[in-house]
């Protein structure tokens, strides 16, 4: 990226097929069981609005959607906190990878995006497993999920340590 902005990847294979993951990244109500309450027209080219599980909140635009392997997001578009979110999914067998990157981060908070997007792709683990809402207390763009809150807690300073060898 440059000096001040950078990116983010995780990823994580789950025991689910390119389909069911796929659904899970893009339709409303598998997105509201791990990671976001999202509303609006979910096209191509259309901004909607998101509200995700650790408060962030605003605008998505969606810039690419090839179904079931690659999705890309623009967030906060047009704004000086603008980032891109692309996500690609690819079948291994029976089960399904998972690629989450996010570029345009400040340098010095990747280790909070890092955390956060760790324990995003768990909360994807634990809705698909049980096949249902990850976070059953709810959450806000003023009040996290508590257990993503308490994971994310627990998981920045390992991120902040990795991030300063």
């Amino acid at each position: 990226m440059d000096d001040t902005h950078g990116l983010v990847r995780v990823e994580d294979v789950y025991d689910t097929d390119i389909e069911d993951l796929w659904r899970a990244c893009t339709t409303p109500d598998r997105l509201a069981r791990w990671i976001a309450q999202v509303s609006g027209d979910l096209s191509v080219g259309a901004t909607v609005r998101a509200v995700f599980t650790s408060t962030w909140s605003g605008a998505v635009r969606i810039e690419a959607c090839d179904a079931p392997h690659h999705l890309l997001v623009t967030n906060e578009p047009g704004t000086d906190e603008e980032t891109q979110l692309e996500a690609w999914l690819t079948a291994e067998g029976e089960r399904t990878r998972l690629v989450v990157e996010e570029r345009g981060l400040p340098v010095g908070q990747l280790h909070f995006y890092g955390a956060g997007w760790q324990v995003h792709l768990e909360d994807l683990g634990r809705s698909l497993a049980g096949d249902g809402p990850a976070h059953i207390d709810g959450w806000s763009e003023h009040e996290a999920a508590p257990a993503w809150k308490d994971r994310w807690t627990e998981l920045t300073p390992v991120y902040e340590e990795a991030a300063a060898r």
